[in-house]
């Protein structure tokens, strides 16, 4: 895998539809905007020389062929199955609902109206929209969805671990009434019911009658269907499969899409095809986005302004200006506190002391060329910028603990008054009579956390700590902090955090600071220097269960 970053359009993917109309193309019968029902897809003929003003290309969105097509599959590598920030591309598969992380807002796509909730939030209500249909031309109904989750929960390997401390169940009450289930505490609360509107926003819905098949070709077995490919699978969105290879992954426009009916979006989307074009690194997608080849990027592009500004090219981003984006992860530099790692590492004001003398502003400069929200307009928290989350918390009481970077001054004095000094003269300090010398690691070829980490040592041999770069294989890098727990090879990391989502902030704070990933093999939530604070742990719990919005912030 490699790194991306957010960019112009943020799952612009599952937004294609919204662009504009346009139908052509013979593949397969389409209802057209009145009545409902569909033909059955009939797959066109193939051809490998796609019209270019037919076809919108994508770079950065997967960067190996396609391995499967099946969403119970453990391991597909496909670009059109992909859920998160709270929502999914929705191209193939398509979920109950779809979710506006700029507004924190959902809007029905299968479903058919605004989901309701009861008075104890013990069960969310939808219905199935009319129009909708699968693409061999059976309706879809509310009986797909509970077969989606009992499937799941049944027949593959923890598919549904991530939902059920919050999801109890999925019930069809008749063909078009879904209800989904909170799981209830001890004194008759839901455990969090965002996360059960999450869940109605990012897992697909797939068909009954395909998992029944799936399930009895595999006899069953979990280890069998996670590696079932799902060729012969059924979808109801506005794409499938068409072709792919070493270069490319190639989805067509399904032109019998329920979605065109006039409850839905009124036409068909414009692009005939779809592509995600398989390149080797982010480089190569500058090239392409240079050369033309790619329309949207997910990926960091260096410069990006640059494009337009001097090389005069055709290309936008979602803002005009800086940062060109709305920055929805927030990369995390770690100090390394297991049992066995630097020792220094354990004093607090050298902890400090480095933080304070990074300049913020260089690594907004240099690292990110402008593509992050500088300090001084959005001060450091646990909040993502986007006004939704800065809204959830009281910014003035935590004024005084935030800091500006660059405080060299600031920190010599913490590592002065802290008796962490150079006592030899030769200009680096010393801890228990030794040289302090960190690494600072990240995965190669992932520039901007490169050259971050490079401000970061600058940094340190401007308060007298050796910090060394270094930027090992993504596979030795995530060997040493999300797979082993007790690793003390890396000093100083960069790792992310998670995107913005309908329980963004609290699932952010959560994985930075709860102590449940303590020690916890294939630890990819968070935590990584294995922070403990009883009171936050009790915070982390109790945030969930609270519904009343004031004590939340409060919280």
């Amino acid at each position: 895998m490699r790194k991306k970053t957010l960019l112009a359009l943020l799952l612009v993917a599952s937004m294609v539809l919204a662009a504009c109309g346009g139908s052509g193309g013979g593949t397969g019968s389409g209802s057209g905007s009145s009545g409902t029902g569909r033909a059955a897809y009939v797959a066109p003929e193939l051809v490998t020389t796609l019209p270019r003003n037919e076809s919108l290309y994508f770079g950065g969105l997967g960067w190996s062929p396609i391995a499967g097509w099946s969403p119970l599959m453990g391991s597909t590598s496909n670009w059109a199955n992909d859920q998160n920030a709270g929502g999914a591309r929705t191209m193939v598969y398509e979920t109950p609902y779809m979710y506006n992380g700029l507004t924190d807002t959902f809007h029905p796509l299968l479903a058919d109206g605004d989901f309701t909730w009861n008075a104890d939030y013990s069960e969310l209500t939808f219905k199935i929209k009319a129009a909708a249909y699968w693409s061999d031309g059976t309706k879809v109904t509310a009986h797909d969805v509970q077969a989606t989750w009992e499937t799941k929960l049944n027949y593959t390997i923890g598919a549904q671990a991530g939902w059920l401390p919050y999801v109890s169940g999925v019930e069809a009450r008749d063909d078009e009434t879904v209800v989904v289930k909170s799981t209830m505490t001890a004194d008759g609360r839901p455990a969090f019911y965002k996360m059960v509107e999450t869940y109605v926003a990012q897992d697909y819905v797939l068909q009954k009658a395909w998992l029944e098949k799936l399930v009895e070709r595999n006899n069953g077995d979990p280890a069998a269907i996670d590696i079932d490919p799902g060729e012969d699978f059924v979808w109801s969105g506005p794409y499938t499969k068409y072709f792919e290879d070493d270069s490319r992954a190639v989805l067509i426009r399904d032109d019998g899409y329920w979605g065109q009916h006039a409850s839905m979006w009124g036409k068909l989307p414009a692009p005939k095809y779809l592509v995600n074009t398989i390149l080797n690194d982010n480089m190569a997608i500058v090239a392409a986005m240079q050369a033309g080849e790619i329309d949207v990027s997910q990926s960091y592009i260096p410069n990006v302004n640059l494009l337009w500004e001097e090389q005069g090219l055709p290309v936008s981003t979602f803002f005009d200006g800086p940062p060109y984006n709305l920055s929805a992860n927030m990369p995390t530099v770690w100090f390394n506190l297991r049992d066995g790692a630097h020792p220094a590492l354990q004093e607090v004001a050298l902890r400090k002391a480095i933080a304070i003398a990074v300049d913020y502003d260089a690594v907004v400069a240099n690292a990110m060329t402008y593509q992050s929200p500088t300090f001084s307009s959005v001060p450091r928290s646990l909040f993502a910028p986007a006004p939704g989350e800065q809204a959830l918390y009281d910014q003035a009481a935590v004024a005084h603990l935030q800091w500006a970077g660059n405080d060299i001054a600031g920190a010599i004095a913490l590592l002065d008054a802290a008796g962490i000094v150079d006592s030899d003269g030769d200009g680096w300090r010393e801890y228990n009579g030794e040289k302090i010398s960190f690494n600072a690691v990240c995965p190669y070829g992932w520039n901007d956390w490169e050259a971050s980490l490079e401000i970061v040592a600058d940094a340190g041999s401007k308060i007298g700590i050796e910090i060394t770069t270094y930027f090992p294989q993504e596979s030795e890098f995530y060997d040493n902090i999300p797979t082993d727990p007790t690793s003390t090879a890396f000093d100083i990391f960069m790792m992310w955090t998670g995107s913005f989502s309908p329980t963004g902030a609290w699932s952010r704070i959560r994985n930075l600071l709860s102590s449940e990933w303590i020690g916890r093999e294939h630890n990819w939530s968070g935590n990584w220097n294995h922070y403990s604070n009883p009171r936050v742990d009790q915070l982390i719990q109790d945030l969930p269960l609270e519904l009343d919005a004031a004590k939340q912030k409060e919280m």
